[in-house]
């Protein structure tokens, strides 16, 4: 599986390179973001909330299936399934709910927490437990905050920690750095351009932290 970053909480992941690969996106951003979003192909496209910069339809290339609403999806042998998070820590009454996602590729579960604004209720945890890799945001202000998300680590308990949605060079929005959460966490990050790595390959004691350069 492949995993890549462009940026934000814009990812894409496939589970092999080529025209047989199937190429999941999640989170597309507009130019408001400050980022410009490469145009990109996809088989299926997840989008958590429709704020503009997290649902930039058009940069994506093709007829991708669309998943923006809970429940559980199957395409091209991809499963997918959705259940609303709060985007803020007053259950959503400030900010709406917005769709994490436990995506099942290349049979390594990646889960994306979108713009997480508290920690997990039971019947969110159900869903989200146990990932291989964990796509969570950290800068706070918009989402949890560097010590909110230590605590959503620790309830999903992860093989692998991608942090996302914090201040990056030319994001206009006023979030956080990385930093504050790799001191937060307590483990050495590994930095990669992009992530590859099959089933067998996942840690298997200790949780990796690994900071992904925006594509």
């Amino acid at each position: 599986m492949y995993l890549t970053w462009f940026g934000h909480s814009c990812f894409k992941l496939q589970d092999k390179i080529g025209s047989e690969g199937v190429t999941v996106v999640v989170d597309p951003y507009g130019v408001e973001s400050g980022l410009k979003m490469p145009k990109i192909e996809a088989d299926i496209l997840a989008i958590t909330h429709k704020h503009v910069d997290h649902s930039n339809r058009e940069a994506i290339k093709g007829t991708p299936f669309i998943i923006d609403t809970p429940g559980e999806y199957e395409v091209k042998g991809v499963s997918v399934e959705g259940v609303e998070v709060p985007h803020d820590d007053k259950g959503g009454s400030e900010r709406g709910k917005v769709i994490a996602y436990r995506i099942n590729i290349d049979d390594v579960v990646v889960v994306h927490l979108g713009d997480l604004g508290a920690p997990l209720d039971p019947k969110q945890l159900e869903v989200l437990s146990g990932a291989d890799i964990l796509l969570i945001p950290v800068g706070g202000k918009y989402t949890i905050d560097a010590k909110k998300a230590v605590e959503v680590v620790s309830q999903i308990e992860p093989r692998i920690i991608v942090p996302m949605h914090y201040k990056i060079p030319g994001l206009k929005y006023d979030l956080d750095g990385v930093d504050k959460f790799v001191k937060e966490i307590g483990l050495k990050p590994r930095q990669e351009e992009k992530l590859k790595i099959s089933k067998k390959e996942l840690p298997q004691e200790d949780m990796e932290l690994v900071i992904l350069n925006n594509s």
